[in-house]
């Protein structure tokens, strides 16, 4: 006799331990330690570049509201990006919960050696399904950014940016963003 599978819930991230990140995709709770600085500078870096001209209209369009970390439950998914956005025409008021259920925009991966798997796949099929359009991969190490854009039911590479260039990322195209500050130690 064979048991049923047991999905994981909610309830199930209390028991993940502290300085952890626990998320559940597809029924399986997945848990990590709080990333290594590389990847805390990038994610950083990030954040600070497109908060002037993309949150506040300072040096740019505005109307987009980018969070850190944000927690999202999508469906029976939680999943918790590295960084998350939304136009502020879908998000005209920030939610008091401590959670998000209205998928992103965009959506930042910083891959760390115990996360890329999963960003790269599981957490990739969510935001396709949630018909999130860009999802931002970096990978610190290898000093990579690559843009995936929705495409139909998936993502397609529309842009691979790595080193220390000055590049124009969608959906962020309306700046340029120095990719060293992204490195830098």
């Amino acid at each position: 006799m064979t048991s049923a599978k047991k999905f994981a819930t909610y309830e199930d991230l209390f028991a993940i331990p502290e300085h952890h990140t626990g998320q559940i995709l597809f029924g399986v709770v997945h848990a990590h330690p709080r990333p290594a600085v590389p990847h805390a500078i990038a994610a950083s870096a990030i954040g600070e570049e497109l908060g002037a001209p993309f949150k506040r209209g300072r040096g740019g369009p505005g109307g987009w509201v980018n969070l850190d970390m944000p927690e999202l439950n999508l469906g029976a998914d939680v999943l918790v990006p590295d960084l998350a956005g939304w136009k502020r025409e879908r998000m005209p008021e920030t939610p008091r919960a401590a959670f998000i259920s209205l998928s992103p925009d965009w959506a930042c991966e910083v891959l760390s050696p115990s996360t890329s798997s999963l960003d790269r796949g599981d957490k990739l099929k969510v935001y396709a399904r949630e018909h999130v359009a860009y999802v931002w991969l970096v990978d610190p190490e290898a000093k990579t950014l690559e843009v995936l854009q929705l495409d139909g039911p998936t993502y397609r590479i529309a842009a691979v940016f790595s080193g220390d260039a000055a590049v124009r990322a969608a959906p962020f195209d309306a700046i340029e963003l120095d990719l060293s500050i992204l490195w830098a130690r």
